[in-house]
């Protein structure tokens, strides 16, 4: 990295960013309160508004948002008449899945082989550490040039939505020049990347009956009609032979004119195993960014161990469906909803219910807080230009925020590239990346204010 004054100041706060991010990945701060204690929560959010607090931050509030979670919240007035930029960031992490299978414990924060691995450290509390330490490297500089409110959500995880409903309830709250989601990451490890669309989604649960009750598969097998064999052909009407994600009327043939995504890069990313093939047509961003894609996330069954010689009576599965920007997520709600029920066969009967859904989010990457933010990138990272990358996940507060403030700038930023296996045991984020990327922002935040 070229030596400025801003990139030095990062460089000598990387060992308190790292101090600071092993108490903020201590805190089991999962949003689901059946599975962990909510104290852990509203301490991980005490944590950052006590640091807002120490950096200057005024109206340091801990807003508690209609899904029974909080969030944090802070203002950092800048020069007169200034832009206004939001930061956000969130939180809450996912389960640790099976502790016992980390190398290291999921929420001690663990130096190994040159990342830090903890529950959280890329996804996204390594997130609130890279907006202190843009600010801080500001501070420092002489000042930070524009006004900053900062947001860190406590249940982004859960999909509950409580912070959209906050926000739509106080729109006033997080208005904004131009808004930077610290919630995605690089193409790869020393790319830099922003992220310019996201997928939506729709979740659905199927229930399928046609019995009464439970029969022996030797007496009424061969004429009584299974339950489950009848979800099964059911589910798999939803991919053609290649894997191809087919709903009906569901356009699936959209192509990705972004950075490309080499078949080997993936196959390793995705960790495939060797001699199982990919699944779908088109190159892999038009399939993991630019088109739909359906995931059956589980059934309910009887379990192998234990299981006696019956048909079944009934059967139900969850379906998740990642629809592509340019999709109205509702409208692929109805179709997949129309797909399941007509392609459910022996007239058995068919429930299907919407559990959950977002829209899915295209930037205009042609805006002045992209050229800044460029312009950043470029700096933060020598001999590169910066990337536009999808995501095949979904972010639903970024549509809230784009429809209540549709003149703001939205740009998503992170830490959260392959190698960081966020979501999965021995999550990680690279101090490079944080360092790189807290660089990356205080400069754009100088650019920003200068456009």
């Amino acid at each position: 990295m070229s030596s400025n004054p801003v990139a030095e100041t990062v460089a000598s706060l990387m060992p308190r960013a790292r101090a600071e991010l092993t108490e903020l990945v201590a805190f089991r701060s999962v949003a689901d309160f059946e599975q962990f204690p909510r104290s852990e929560s509203e301490a991980a959010a005490g944590w950052i508004a006590d640091a807002l607090r120490a950096e200057g931050f005024e109206d340091v509030a801990l807003l508690d948002t209609p899904d029974g979670t909080q969030s944090v919240y802070g203002h950092l007035p800048g020069p007169e008449g200034a832009k206004t930029v939001l930061l956000y960031a969130h939180y809450d992490v996912q389960p640790p899945l099976d502790e016992a299978g980390w190398t290291t414990p999921p929420f001690e924060l663990t130096e190994r082989d040159g990342r830090w691995y903890g529950r959280g450290s890329a996804d996204c509390k390594g997130g609130v550490i890279m907006h202190l330490l843009a600010l801080r490297a500001l501070k420092a500089a002489g000042g930070v040039p524009v006004n900053v409110k900062v947001i860190a959500e406590g249940s982004e995880e859960q999909g509950t939505g409580g912070l959209e409903r906050y926000a739509e309830q106080h729109p006033e709250l997080l208005t904004a020049d131009s808004i930077v989601i610290g919630d995605s990451g690089n193409f790869r490890v020393g790319l830099p990347t922003v992220t310019s669309t996201l997928r939506g989604m729709t979740l659905v649960r199927v229930t399928v009956d046609t019995l009464e009750g439970n029969l022996h598969s030797g007496q009424f097998g061969g004429a009584a009609p299974d339950a489950l064999a009848a979800l099964i052909r059911t589910l798999d009407s939803l991919r053609a032979e290649d894997g191809s994600t087919t709903v009906d009327g569901l356009a699936a043939d959209d192509r990705w004119d972004g950075v490309r995504y080499d078949e080997e890069q993936f196959r390793a990313d995705a960790r495939v195993l060797d001699g199982v093939e990919l699944i779908g047509s088109g190159t892999v961003a038009d399939r993991v960014w630019a088109r739909p894609a359906v995931t059956v996330l589980g059934i309910d069954c009887p379990p192998v161990v234990g299981a006696t010689p019956s048909v079944q009576a009934g059967a139900r599965a969850l379906v998740s469906l990642r629809v592509p920007p340019g999709t109205d997520a509702v409208k692929a709600t109805e179709l997949l909803q129309a797909h399941l029920e007509a392609h459910t066969p022996w007239g058995a009967r068919v429930l299907v219910e919407q559990v959950g859904q977002g829209q899915p989010f295209r930037a205009d990457t042609t805006s002045p807080a992209y050229r800044a933010m460029a312009d950043a990138m470029a700096v933060a990272y020598p001999g590169e230009e910066m990337q536009y990358a999808g995501q095949g996940g979904s972010i639903p507060l970024c549509n809230t925020l784009a429809a209540l403030y549709p003149e703001a700038e939205i740009l998503l930023i992170g830490l959260s590239e392959p190698e960081a296996r966020i979501h999965a045991v021995d999550e990680s984020v690279s101090p490079e990346e944080l360092e790189r990327l807290s660089v990356t922002e205080a400069l754009f935040l100088r650019n920003y204010a200068a456009s």
